[in-house]
């Protein structure tokens, strides 16, 4: 296949912008048109190849090149595109940190949406294994397994070697996978006293009240982080409580193309969000998934929402709200413990926000503290490191990680997703563990 005519070669200099995700037209759901772009994608990137070392989707994509007999697009049959899609967790760093060919340059190449679009056609005209929809359904599991004694069985079968292994023939979780501990009483439950009583100055983008999403890992796996969230914006001074009801953000259901739960999701939650935010509230939550699905993806697939459009402008990553407070001088600075040499993972889902390295400048403000920053992808990807089809490709894009927090014999070692972070450390043996930067945060402060 010949490459795009009647534009320039050079990549764009301007800063990428994004299109809206055009699912609610017949046209998105063709096919015949989804394989024709994927062909005009594919082809651009097999010229290009500058993300050949992001994940395994363009590995996969430039093998099926090389190896095909006209070592070209032509010659990968169709139907081995979906071995490309099968690799890809939406994780949109190629778009925003590597592709030269994003809108606004006139080639339009947007590969995540493209796969996000693939994803969502093989859902919609065969659906999804049993595994992959409980796996996806991160609240309904969650709510199972943190009911009392159920959690100690459930806690005690994912230790099992036999029990993991049976896992593993079932439910396609790789028995050497580290998974999810439960925990009861949930986040939600322990924080439920919360109450947002008290006053705090406007500053910046913030309003001087916030709210947590919980979320679903977080609520079930790992109520500890959001606790040491709240405890941070109350050493601040800074009212807040949890958002008053809320389901899965819908991230989980988004990456495996299942676009109509995401709606249901959606409805479910914005209403509750908006509202709020005409209340003054601003949100944040712990896992910067969550927070990616509130201020882009949602966004992006309902772009004359205003509902949501509002939410989008009210939800903050945690670091990202303290740094506006910092910088009108209303960030605490009373630390009481240095934090050492600290090796830091910058998640690829709070890396895309646009929001700059927020959790190393704010950690950095800890007396007798070093950061590492590390920006590259865990591998993780929610499920995808986790299924038995792919943990070893993502132990393997963990490596170069897990070889960085290990040359830089930090104290501790943090990633602002709770997930990526036991991973790696999973690949370290937890020498040293994996903690939350907010825990260290807390931790600086002594509260």
């Amino acid at each position: 296949m010949a490459e795009p005519t009647g534009t320039v070669r050079e990549g764009s200099l301007e800063a990428p912008t994004r299109h809206p995700l055009d699912w609610l037209k017949p046209e998105f759901w063709d096919r015949q048109a989804l394989e024709q772009e994927m062909e005009r994608v594919f082809n651009i990137c097999h010229g290009c190849r500058r993300c050949v070392s992001l994940c395994h989707a363009f590995p996969t994509l430039f093998d099926l090149i090389d190896n095909s007999a006209s070592m070209e697009i032509d010659g990968v049959a169709k139907n081995d595109y979906a071995k490309v899609v099968e690799q890809c967790y939406l994780c949109d760093l190629c778009y925003l940190t590597k592709c030269p060919y994003v809108p606004p340059h006139p080639w339009n190449v947007d590969f995540p949406h493209v796969m996000l679009r693939a994803k969502a056609v093989a859902f919609r005209e065969h659906g999804a294994p049993l595994s992959a929809r409980v796996l996806s359904n991160t609240r309904a599991v969650g709510k199972l397994a943190s009911i009392p004694v159920v959690v100690q069985t459930i806690n005690a079968a994912n230790r099992n070697t036999t029990a993991r292994k049976l896992l593993e023939k079932t439910m396609g979780v790789d028995a050497k996978a580290r998974v999810p501990i439960y925990h009861t009483p949930t986040a939600r439950k322990r924080l439920r006293k919360l109450d947002g009583q008290g006053e705090s100055k406007p500053a910046g983008r913030t309003r001087g009240k916030i709210a947590i999403f919980a979320t679903c890992y977080c609520d079930h796996s790992e109520p500890g982080v959001v606790e040491d969230l709240a405890a941070v914006l109350t050493h601040n001074a800074i009212p807040v409580r949890l958002v008053e009801r809320e389901s899965c953000c819908g991230m989980p259901k988004f990456e495996l193309g299942d676009l109509d739960t995401v709606r249901k999701y959606k409805e479910r939650n914005i209403p509750v969000l908006a509202n709020m935010a005409r209340e003054g509230w601003d949100f944040t939550a712990a896992i910067p998934s969550c927070v990616l699905m509130f201020k882009q993806e949602l966004p992006l697939m309902f772009p004359d929402d205003q509902d949501i459009a509002l939410v989008r402008d009210r939800f903050f990553d945690p670091f990202e709200y303290l740094a506006e407070r910092h910088k009108a001088g209303l960030l605490a600075i009373d630390f009481k413990q240095s934090l050492g040499k600290i090796a830091w993972q910058v998640p690829c889902h709070q890396r895309v926000q646009k929001i700059g390295p927020k959790t190393g400048d704010i950690l950095q403000l800890v007396p007798g503290t070093e950061v590492t920053v590390i920006e590259r992808c865990s591998g993780h990807d929610g499920t995808y490191g986790v299924k038995h089809k792919t943990y070893a490709l993502s132990r393997k894009l963990a490596k170069p990680v897990e070889n960085r927090v290990a040359q830089a014999d930090a104290t501790h070692f943090t990633s602002d997703c709770p997930m990526a972070g036991s991973h790696i450390a999973h690949g370290l043996d937890d020498k040293p563990a994996a903690e939350h930067p907010l825990t260290l945060l807390r931790k600086a402060y002594g509260i």
